[in-house]
């Protein structure tokens, strides 16, 4: 059952603390009384399923979850540790509506409660508070900057190796839970990890060596790698095929969702051993895997010298401002992403149409030199704006409104810094797609919401 509001927060305890603890910091108390406002529950309410609204257990209230996500957003704190602080801390105690004599919600339950709102309902919020500003503060945008950047995934970094090793670990582990499930007698999955081990270590001393027969030694112990595994994999299918004429009567929906879990594996770890198959052949590799627990994450080449190879997911950050003078601080649009590593201009069209959405049409747009003419042109001509600024290209207009536009959209580039370490876009900590989704939402609300309170002083 959906609960919106937690009620009365104030208690008898209250009534003995001194006045600076009852007070919030500046900050808190001008986001507090932004987040108030009952509108900003709504786009919650409208994506809860119909059927659990008014029935079944209770959830936390909503307005609480909300308060703990932004302050986790802004703190850079995991589950666990904000729970800690949040308890042990009278100031956020009262900012998270959680009176003195309650228990904090456990991070299991607000850990849930982010995978199952998503993404798409963080960026309803982001659109409410927006258009909040739009209303109240009579914000309008003039101008527009746009740049890409990566958001990395929770991975380490990639070797086909390592890939094989950690595919063996998990068919190994969903093999043995599926075998415990429909007998030891249904088959044989033998467990070559530590096969793989040894070669894995076996790259690692070979690394150091300084032979010019170092590469063609690590391309011989990368193909072993790549026949254990598909050694392996054999024998899980041969594994799952037999469990699945086994999986009737009692037990069965356990068995298939286990059967299901290890052929999610195979499928993964059949990637893995086909990628080593083309590296050995020497053939390109189009669609990489490099994780076994993020299938969604992608090996991504932004031209960085500092870090060349960054695997994640690419988002495109959208500022809009009043003005652009220095330091121009404006509010950032829900990102658009895809999958892989898409170029500039194919991520472009999403970003115009939120403009759209909002209602935004700035008179300038800057933006990075990665952005083709032709295309850009295209997906901006129903904003129509007065002046497209491409960074690097010959541009009509004054020297003076060049200099001014180059300024402003190196601007960007600085947001983007600000909202990976203020905010936790360096990383995201969500597993797939749909989490690195949900994780950039809530950090750009929680600095939409920041700047709605400078805004609002």
């Amino acid at each position: 059952m959906l609960r919106l509001s937690g009620g009365q927060v104030e208690s008898l305890w209250d009534e003995v603390l001194p006045g600076e603890v009852r007070e919030l910091p500046e900050d808190l108390a001008a986001l507090d009384v932004l987040l108030r406002d009952v509108a900003l529950m709504q786009p919650i309410a409208a994506r809860w399923r119909r059927e659990a609204v008014g029935q079944g257990r209770p959830s936390i209230a909503m307005d609480v979850y909300v308060r703990l996500m932004i302050v986790k957003a802004r703190t850079g704190w995991g589950y666990e540790t904000l729970v800690r602080e949040v308890s042990d801390s009278l100031h956020l105690r009262r900012f998270c509506l959680v009176a003195l004599g309650e228990r904090v919600p456990h991070e299991s339950t607000v850990r849930k409660l982010t995978r199952r709102l998503g993404g798409d309902v963080i960026e309803e919020l982001t659109r409410c508070v927006i258009a909040k500003a739009q209303r109240e503060t009579r914000f309008q945008a003039r101008a527009v900057r746009i740049d890409s950047t990566v958001v990395e995934g929770d991975v380490r970094y990639p070797s086909d190796a390592a890939l094989s090793l950690d595919g063996a670990r998990v068919l190994a582990r969903e093999a043995r839970k599926l075998a415990g499930l429909i007998g030891r007698d249904a088959g044989r999955v033998q467990d070559r990890s530590r096969a793989l081990g040894r070669r894995l270590r076996a790259i690692s001393r070979t690394m150091g060596r300084r032979t010019g027969e170092r590469k063609a030694q690590v391309l011989d112990l990368t193909s072993q790698a790549g026949r254990l595994l598909a050694k392996f994999l054999s024998e899980a299918r041969r594994l799952a095929l037999e469990a699945r004429r086994r999986a009737r009567g009692r037990g069965a929906q356990r068995k298939l969702a286990a059967i299901r879990r290890l052929e999610h594996a195979s499928e993964l770890a059949e990637r893995v051993a086909g990628q080593i198959k083309l590296r050995v052949e020497g053939e390109p590799i189009t669609d990489r895997l490099v994780s076994m627990f993020d299938a969604d994450a992608r090996p991504i080449r932004m031209g960085k010298l500092g870090k060349p190879n960054e695997f994640g997911f690419v988002f495109q950050i959208c500022e809009v401002t009043q003005n652009t003078r220095r330091g121009a601080r404006g509010f950032i649009l829900p990102a658009s992403t895809r999958s892989g590593n898409p170029p500039e201009s194919k991520l472009l069209p999403d970003t115009t149409v939120e403009l759209e959405r909002l209602g935004l049409r700035p008179r300038e747009v800057a933006l990075d030199g990665g952005f083709e003419k032709r295309p850009t042109a295209e997906a901006l001509e129903r904003l129509a704006p007065d002046r497209v600024f491409i960074a690097g290209r010959q541009q009509p207009g004054s020297r003076r409104t060049q200099r001014r536009l180059a300024k402003y959209r190196t601007g960007a580039e600085g947001r983007i810094s600000h909202l990976k370490r203020s905010y936790g876009l360096r990383r995201t900590r969500l597993k797939g797609a749909a989490g690195a989704h949900a994780w950039s939402a809530w950090a750009i609300l929680a600095y939409n919401l920041d700047t709605l309170a400078i805004r609002a002083r």
